[in-house]
């Protein structure tokens, strides 16, 4: 998609990705509306929570784009979503783990050399059997991430990986050391993901301030205080990182409890 103007135009690619906490529930607060506004070439989604029954045609194919889906299979439960302006050349859903194949937490497309993912993360703050199911997604994603790196391909993995990286990435980092989502061995495989396997925090290559977040609590005041987690990223192999041009995490409006994270890379889908 062309952005800008007159002789310096750039040929750029945008990429967001939300986590929806319901698709149904994202549509009603107007999420798709805003969507077919913000001039994006691919959009990833997560926590779908609804079946292929549950979809309308908005859902499914709103203004110029289609729809593809992994969802979960129990009702009303996890699930992710990519929307395409252009169709891609491959689908593949699932990346050969049954237990969290069947909960629908890995989507990806192909474009020529690029290939995008939407990608959920188990969450391990519902009891201990969850974080155990988290970490084993982590110990089979990570022989994964480091077979991708290999393949030739570009990556971008978007999505919610429900764990904030360093202190920066969380408001109340000391007193959430024990909590899921910030422990010390979710931190630890991030770093491993970074500055072992060579991935890159596209966000973070853009934007070093502290009290950017992209999720917050229902509780409280968390979000009219800013009281957050950045647990949403784009982490994309270092060729399409480095193409990365401009950051936003939008809060204009509010149409879960996270926000979606847009970025522009120099690239022509």
């Amino acid at each position: 998609m062309q952005r800008g103007g007159g002789k310096n135009t750039l040929a750029t690619m945008r990429i967001i990705t939300a986590n929806l906490n319901g698709i149904r529930s994202a549509s009603s607060k107007g999420f798709f509306d805003w969507m077919k506004r913000q001039g994006a070439d691919v959009v990833c989604v997560q926590e779908v929570k609804a079946q292929e029954t549950d979809l309308t045609p908005t859902m499914l194919a709103p203004g110029g784009f289609r729809g593809y889906f992994s969802l979960a299979e129990k009702k009303g439960y996890a699930g992710v979503g990519l929307y395409c302006r252009r169709e891609p050349d491959a689908v593949h859903r699932g990346f050969g783990s049954h237990e969290h194949d069947g909960e629908g937490r890995y989507l990806q497309v192909d474009f020529g050399k690029l290939s995008v993912v939407s990608l959920y993360l188990p969450s391990g703050s519902a009891g201990p059997h969850r974080q155990e199911s988290k970490y084993r997604f982590m110990d089979l994603f990570l022989p994964q991430m480091r077979k991708l790196r290999k393949d030739g391909r570009e990556y971008v993995l978007c999505g919610d990986w429900n764990i904030a990286h360093k202190e920066i990435d969380l408001k109340n980092w000391r007193s959430n050391q024990k909590n899921s989502g910030f422990l010390p061995e979710e931190r630890a495989w991030l770093t491993k993901v970074f500055n072992e396997l060579g991935w890159v925090d596209v966000f973070r290559t853009l934007n070093q301030k502290p009290d950017q977040y992209t999720w917050w609590s229902n509780r409280g005041q968390a979000y009219a205080k800013n009281v957050g987690w950045r647990i949403d990223y784009q982490i994309a192999t270092p060729g399409i990182a480095k193409k990365a041009l401009k950051e936003r995490i939008y809060k204009d409006k509010k149409f879960s409890d996270h926000a979606p994270l847009i970025i522009d890379y120099h690239h022509e889908l």
